[in-house]
């Protein structure tokens, strides 16, 4: 087992040592496992799941921690962040490809105090290989894959790095470009893998060291994501659907960051500064509503489009050297612009689409935050630390609706958010490898005004209130046996109160509610063993929900349960690795992911989803030819080739009528070739 130093805390520091439940997966891990995104790698993380809506559609959850298995106005959860730069608002996890990175790190529960709005149970954090100033690198990979009764799936991707010694850069460029064939036949439409996606993006990097004092890197990166179709159907349909028309969704997603990197005797600083555009949008079969806002038309069709612009910058100084006093101290500033535009058609036979509801909407949203922590050793082997945010929050909604059947309206509302989110924490080195900790903290949501629908809602309903979580965690952080073995686990109580979540109108129209209070007591765990050449790393968690004050105004039967957040989740890889011949390695790797039912609302009518496992198997040979790293891989998805639902949600306008499914892709076999050069 090796060191693994992480930046999730805004400290380069040893994940063992930190009172954070904290895991890593590095680039080896990513390569030998064929994680190609968040879900791919969520069977590698304790306490990690993915909803299964769709490539671009989905959301993180950790810890089980949902709000809903919906996206819309309310704040991510989740913070996503490519190295120092949020990516996401309130928008799906942009399932940005995973390539050319260094390694994921995720911090489990809230980090308020450090993170802000938005990382209320966590922080997810892609990072990526840095350009290397003196050595030239070039890599290609491709993928190619067949799937039972479906498309062929395939995907090239590669990384070239330059070093120019002479001026002290490096630039490094990443691309990709993926194909997911479809596995899902359309019988009212008569179209075949109609829910086929494609990926592609690239990434630029510049490095600049002048000297061994100062840093500079400037990051130019997007990705485009587009599914043709939804991948839900319905029960006893097999891999067959019927809906009226096609559903899309894009989800684009540019961003460019610099990041500056100082050091003193005394402290180093880092300053930040990105900015980021996330384009998504889908269109549903919204026929079964029709007559809710016209009685002309054959078919109706419900857009979404949304367009999240941030503007972000990062300020933060840290104190170097190992005394007994350490601290962190920073400043946070954004501003967020969303333009969301939602409109209803409907279909005339042979006559273009004639819209008969929109809903113009835009909301802008100012954080400025000053943050601190520190740390003092009381013994040698005994750390307590404070931490604390103050931050200030101001959202501005306008919309204006308009409805073919109603009068049309316009709304011009504020809100403000002022708060303090505070962490304290305690850590106890029992010995070397080994320690126990005990942390409390905080996350925290602005609250928020709605919006749209043909009628407007009950006074009310037209804002939701801020909500908070406080986390009470104790862990442990072991090793043994030589470090061959190692143990994480912590228990949780968390107190969420006023939680807000995004639901449905019955048309279809979305909207955010404080839904009630909840308290979960749960356990986490992450074994990993290593003999010989085998590796076994399995973990689990477990959580109890209780719902207490639920309102009323929601639903008349709350169930003692998050959305989409099963009892229980867990996870286990195998490997094994015996070297062949020369320099030639066989790799040997089995993945499986055990995912329990949950209910996709807090309705306690719902039908439940899940349990299900996905399997993933595969067998690598890889080596050196001519003294260039070369590999070949051969794996297996659901190689049992198993039928799960794995979310029963696809389209708001007609769950009441029919139930939706989301399958799990037919059994598929590939292989990849990588090639350094």
């Amino acid at each position: 087992m090796t060191d693994v130093l992480v930046t999730a805390t805004k400290r380069v520091r040893n994940a063992r040592e930190l009172a954070v439940a904290i895991t890593t997966i590095p680039r080896v891990g990513l390569e030998a496992t064929g994680a190609s995104d968040a879900g791919q790698a969520a069977s590698q993380f304790a306490g990690v799941l993915v909803t299964n809506l769709g490539p671009g559609r989905n959301k993180l959850l950790l810890r089980g921690l949902s709000d809903g298995a919906h996206t819309g106005r309310t704040r991510s959860t989740v913070a996503t962040y490519l190295d120092e730069i949020p990516v996401n608002y309130n928008a799906p996890d942009p399932d940005l490809r995973l390539v050319d990175v260094e390694r994921l790190e995720v911090a489990r529960g809230p980090q308020g105090a450090l993170f802000g709005a938005g990382s209320l149970s966590g922080v997810y954090r892609i990072v990526t290989r840095k350009p290397d100033l003196v050595d030239f690198s070039a890599e290609v990979r491709a993928t190619g894959a067949i799937t039972r009764g479906g498309a062929p799936s395939g995907a090239v991707e590669g990384h070239v790095n330059v070093p120019i010694e002479a001026l002290n850069l490096g630039i490094r460029l990443s691309a990709y470009d993926e194909v997911q064939g479809g596995y899902l036949d359309d019988i009212l439409q008569q179209r075949r893998d109609v829910d086929q996606t494609v990926r592609r993006g690239g990434r630029l990097m510049v490095a600049f060291e002048p000297n061994d004092t100062w840093s500079a890197t400037l990051t130019v990166a997007g990705q485009h994501l587009r599914s043709r179709d939804t991948h839900y159907t319905a029960p006893g349909m097999g891999l067959k659907r019927a809906v009226r028309i096609r559903e899309p969704h894009v989800n684009d997603i540019e961003l460019a960051t610099a990041t500056i990197k100082g050091s003193w005797g005394w402290g180093d600083l880092v300053s930040s500064t990105g900015v980021v555009q996330h384009r998504y949008g889908s269109i549903f079969d919204a026929t079964a509503t029709k007559d809710l806002y016209t009685r002309t038309g054959v078919t109706s069709a419900y857009s979404e489009r949304t367009r999240t612009r941030m503007l972000v910058q990062d300020l933060y100084v840290t104190s170097r050297g190992a005394g007994a006093l350490e601290w962190l101290a920073g400043v946070y500033g954004s501003y967020t612009a969303v333009e969301s535009p939602t409109e209803y058609s409907v279909q005339l036979p042979r006559v273009p689409l004639i819209p008969v509801y929109g809903d113009d909407r835009r909301d802008r949203v100012r954080e400025l935050a000053a943050y601190g922590e520190g740390s003092y050793r009381l013994t040698p082997d005994v750390t307590l630390a404070l931490g604390a945010r103050v931050f200030a929050v101001h959202t501005r909604t306008l919309s204006d609706v308009d409805s073919e059947n109603f009068a049309p309206r316009s709304l011009d509302r504020s809100v403000d958010f002022r708060g303090v989110s505070p962490k304290i924490s305690m850590t106890w080195a029992i010995s070397p490898g080994n320690m126990a900790y005990a942390v409390a903290s905080e996350g925290y949501r602005s609250g928020g005004i709605n919006s749209g629908g043909a009628v407007p809602l009950a006074e009310k309903r037209s804002t939701f209130r801020p909500d908070r979580l406080i986390n009470l965690e104790a862990g442990l952080k072991l090793e043994g046996l030589s470090r061959a073995v190692s143990i994480n686990s912590s228990v949780f109580y968390d107190m969420w109160n006023n939680i807000q979540t995004d639901q449905y109108r019955p048309s279809g129209v979305p909207y955010t509610i404080n839904a009630g209070d909840a308290r979960v007591l749960g356990m986490e765990t992450e074994v990993a063993a290593r003999a010989g050449g085998f590796t076994v790393q399995v973990n689990g968690r477990v959580s109890a929900v209780r719902i207490s004050d639920a309102n009323s105004d929601f639903t008349a039967r709350v169930v003692n349960a998050l959305p989409g957040a099963p009892a229980f989740s867990g996870g286990a890889l195998l490997s094994y690795e015996q070297a062949l011949i020369g320099d030639w390695t066989l790799r040997l790797v089995g993945q499986f992911t055990y995912v329990g039912p949950s209910r996709v609302t807090f309705d306690a009518s719902q039908p439940k989803t899940g349990g299900f496992v996905r399997t993933k198997l595969s067998a690598e040979v890889f080596g050196a030819l001519a003294g260039r790293p070369v590999g070949l891989q051969v794996y297996a998805l659901n190689p049992l080739d198993s039928f799960s639902d794995t979310f029963a949600f696809g389209n708001p306008f007609n769950p009441g009528l029919v139930r939706q499914i989301t399958p799990q892709r037919p059994v598929t076999v590939g292989i990849t070739l990588s090639a350094a050069i």
